[in-house]
């Protein structure tokens, strides 16, 4: 019986991770320029981290987690998102002594959903945070980030939605009109929103059965509701994504489904993604640091589904993304011989160097680069040896030419 990958978790493949490598090296580019420093954090936390920062009564704590316990029966977690690891570790690290702390991370995450186009059981994420500011240009500081890197990577049909949520200060009293609200429609809501209504009534607006987002269209905009302050921030917020000449929508029924939001939270869509067509999404979390044990710190931040990306970009954008392969055909045994050296600097220049290790003939030789993928044959047989060259043939169009060895780089980086 052949053994395959679990439901929800995929491989990867040659052919698209070279989108992959572009996508996380342009957005490490673009996060580097910003002043951004890289973090890593582990695939594992102790579940209670997730449960204090996501919510309870979220989704992803109730339904969706990979939670076990290890063997002395602490109850451990496969991390559902990025946001909470690495405000853990910035509390764990005292790196709140640095006055604004700017991190990005990349890797996967683990939820228990229903596989479908651009959502797994395993995906990957993107993420950058900015922690220990309270400043609205912070907000639309990491907003256009976000829009930089998709300009970057071409992406088509970009429109960003953007909501404030308020906070601890002012969305109580907004919670008691959607909860009054909702109890007038218990009818049409589905039964996790109806258990919800006292302990968490916002998770009803982002629900995504037909009943609830039918139920909560006319439900009060929390927009009306927040107080002066929460109101001047995101005045400032949309008043600076204007300076930068980004389109905002605003979108008053969006709250995501993380509970540690506040204030602004907003999320960016693409074209070619049907209904699941957010593909990156953040807020500003001011109250999770004092929550994990941390003084009080302001924070923003967002992750990037790189699935979705990738399905945006192309599904196997192979020629475009990754880097020429070039099979190297000795001709005989000094060929052979000599080659070992060439091709340890062909590869210190860079090249991806192939070679058939059973070589018999140069015809078998040629069949097995073209199986491989090869874009050129470097063939080096006796008379090329003599005149320090080699044969280069373009495996896509059969142009042949010779080459001396220390510019094959420089001649295949032209094709380029």
């Amino acid at each position: 019986m052949t053994i395959t990958a679990v439901r929800g978790f995929n491989d990867i493949l040659p052919g698209e991770t070279g989108l992959w490598r572009h996508i996380e090296a342009e957005a490490f580019k673009v996060f580097s320029s910003y002043g951004f420093s890289e973090i890593k954090t582990p695939l594992v936390e102790k579940t209670e981290l997730f449960s204090r920062s996501i919510g309870e009564t979220t989704d992803i704590v109730e339904k969706e987690m990979y939670t076990f316990p290890d063997r002395h029966g602490d109850s451990l977690t496969l991390r559902p998102e990025g946001t909470a690891s690495v405000v853990r570790a910035f509390v764990e690290h005292r790196l709140y002594v640095t006055p604004v702390v700017k991190l990005f991370y990349s890797g996967p995450m683990f939820r228990y959903e229903r596989p479908q186009k651009g959502r797994y059981r395993q995906f990957y994420q993107i993420g950058a945070e900015v922690l220990g500011t309270e400043s609205p240009k912070a907000d639309a500081e990491v907003i256009s980030m976000l829009m930089a890197l998709f300009e970057r990577l071409e992406l088509k049909g970009v429109a960003l939605n953007i909501n404030s949520l308020g906070c601890a200060g002012c969305r109580p009293a907004y919670k008691e009109q959607l909860r009054a609200y909702l109890y007038g429609v218990t009818e049409k809501l589905c039964e996790n929103c109806v258990k919800r209504i006292d302990a968490n009534p916002l998770r009803a607006l982002d629900c995504k059965s037909a009943g609830c987002v039918e139920a909560t269209a006319s439900a009060p905009a929390i927009t009306t509701a927040i107080c002066p302050s929460c109101k001047g921030h995101f005045e400032k917020v949309l008043v600076r994504l204007g300076e930068l000449n980004i389109k905002a929508k605003i979108n008053p029924r969006m709250v995501r489904g993380l509970d540690y939001y506040t204030k602004t939270t907003f999320e960016i869509t693409a074209e070619g993604l049907g209904a699941q067509n957010a593909v990156a999404a953040g807020g500003r979390y001011d109250g999770l640091v004092t929550e994990l044990g941390g003084p009080e710190t302001h924070c923003i931040g967002f992750a990037i589904g790189v699935e979705r990306l990738a399905l945006l970009l192309g599904d196997s954008l192979d020629d475009k993304y990754r880097e020429p392969l070039v099979a190297f055909i000795p001709l005989g045994v000094e060929a052979y011989k000599e080659g070992a050296a060439i091709v340890k600097g062909w590869r210190e220049a860079g090249l991806r160097i192939i070679e058939d290790y059973d070589g018999a003939s140069l015809k078998s030789s040629m069949k097995l680069a073209d199986r491989l993928g090869a874009d050129y044959a470097a063939i080096l047989g006796e008379d090329e040896l003599k005149q320090g060259v080699v044969t280069l043939k373009n495996m896509k169009t059969a142009a042949q030419e010779k080459i001396s060895w220390d510019k094959l780089a420089s001649r295949i980086n032209e094709d380029i």
